[in-house]
Parts: structure tokens; sequence; C-alpha cells
């Protein structure tokens, strides 16, 4: 029987998305797409007839800015918007900046998806001679961590972002969940994966094939202990948001030249 019922979306498109680069942990904006994704967003679910009493969101703007335009859309700007690294997308390491159609030409299209979506494989990691090193570490969002900037992740995988994420969530999020309130989490593409693989028992082979659209809201419905209900809904119109799954899966493939 469901008693919650939480909101995980993965922020509208920003920037570099747009430019299918590694983007991660810089600070890129929504794209004028993504801005319109995130208005978008918030329309669905107040016709929706759904209200919020908390968002979380990461430490970065295109996660903070899609809860900000989301709020506005539903006529809620008041209700509290909390940030954590914790919630920040998955850190690329030395991939970082890079065009993923073409690692797919150099690398391999399976290797960029290992890269992208798998649960245990961890990138190089980045280094003080990487162009985006200093604009992050050096970054004073960073000083308001609950660890030390030193102890800051180089890169993860996918198994890495569940394991500095869950804390938060149990500690935190779920707190908030136990008093009542509507929560709905603003992340990125892989801090969202990895919670779902976490709340929805997803295997480590079968989270491989799990992609997310940018802007789209999924409810999740839990019984008391936490445990899905029902399968995940990803709310809106289904055949655009099969159509923008396919436009995310087709970012780490060897572009096609007319």
């Amino acid at each position: 029987m469901t008693k919650y019922k939480v909101f995980v979306m993965r922020h509208g498109e920003g920037a570099w998305t747009k430019e299918n680069r590694f983007c991660s942990w810089v600070d890129q904006r929504l794209s004028e797409d993504g801005v319109k994704e995130a208005l978008a967003c918030g329309h669905l679910l107040r016709e929706a007839g759904y209200h919020l009493d908390v968002v979380f969101t990461s430490l970065l703007s295109r996660s903070i800015h899609t809860a900000w335009l989301l709020l506005e859309a539903m006529g809620q700007e008041w209700v509290p918007v909390v940030k954590s690294w914790r919630l920040n997308e998955r850190h690329y390491g030395a991939l970082i900046g890079l065009n993923r159609a073409e690692m797919a030409l150099n690398h391999g299209e399976e290797q960029v998806k290992q890269w992208r979506r798998s649960y245990d494989l961890t990138p190089p990691p980045i280094d003080k001679s990487h162009p985006y090193f200093l604009e992050i570490y050096n970054d004073r969002r960073y000083s308001t961590c609950d660890i030390s900037k030193e102890d800051l992740p180089k890169s993860e995988s996918l198994k890495d972002v569940l394991e500095r994420l869950q804390p938060y969530w149990d500690g935190t999020i779920v707190p908030e969940i136990k008093q009542g309130k509507s929560v709905l989490i603003s992340g990125h593409g892989n801090s969202c994966r990895a919670l779902l693989k976490h709340l929805q028992g997803i295997s480590d082979a079968d989270i491989v094939n799990v992609t997310l659209p940018t802007g789209t809201p999924i409810l999740i419905e839990l019984d008391e202990n936490f445990r899905p209900t029902k399968p995940m809904q990803l709310l809106g119109d289904q055949d655009a948001i099969q159509a923008a799954i396919r436009k995310v899966e087709d970012q780490g493939k060897v572009k096609q030249t007319p």
C-alpha cells in the first residue's frame, strides 16, 4: 500500500548537454530549451494538482535553476530549496569537457556507454593539469560541504555516487518525507539514476540501460518501509518522453555525417 510519494527529476537541458560534452561538476547554466523544460515541468505538476513542501537540489546552478523555475511555474516560489553537494552529478574525472560523440569515434560506442552508464566503472581521475581542475576545486561553494575540499571526489562510478548520496537520503530527505511533506529532488542524470537504483531495487546489470530524459518528473510511490509499491512513472506525454530518452542515448554514439 502506498504511503509516500516522492518526485525525482533530472534538471532541464544544460548548455553542455546541448553541446554533447561531459559536464559533470563544471557549473554550466541551463540552455534555452532547458529553461522551457523546467517551466513545462512546473506547469505539468500544477495542472495535476500537486503541491510541494520542500525541494532538494545539488550545488550546481542547473539543478538549482530548474527548481526555481519549476516552483515559479507552480506558483509556489516560497517553498524551501535545500542544496547539497551529495546530489551533484557524477564526477567524470578526466573526461570532463570532452565531447561524447568524438569519444565514441575514438574509443567505440560501447566503451563510452560503459563510462556513462555502468555501475562500478570509474573513469580516469581529474588532476591539476586538467583545464577545469581549478575552476571546480577553487569554487567557494565547496567550502560549504560536510567534508573537506581535499576529500571531495576526483572521479566517480555510479556506485560511488550512491555511496555519497545514500547517507543524505537516509539522514536528511527521508525524515522530511516521514513528516508527511511532499518532496521533489531536482538532481542530475546520474544522481537520479543512483537514487532510483536504490529505491526501485534495480540490479547492477540493468542500471546500464536506465536512461533519464531532462526536465521530466518521475513519481515514486513507496510503502511505510520505503519499498516501491508501483513501477516508477515518468509523467507527461509518453511519446515525447520516449523521444527525449532516445536523444540522450544517442549522445554517446558516433555522429553520422550526411
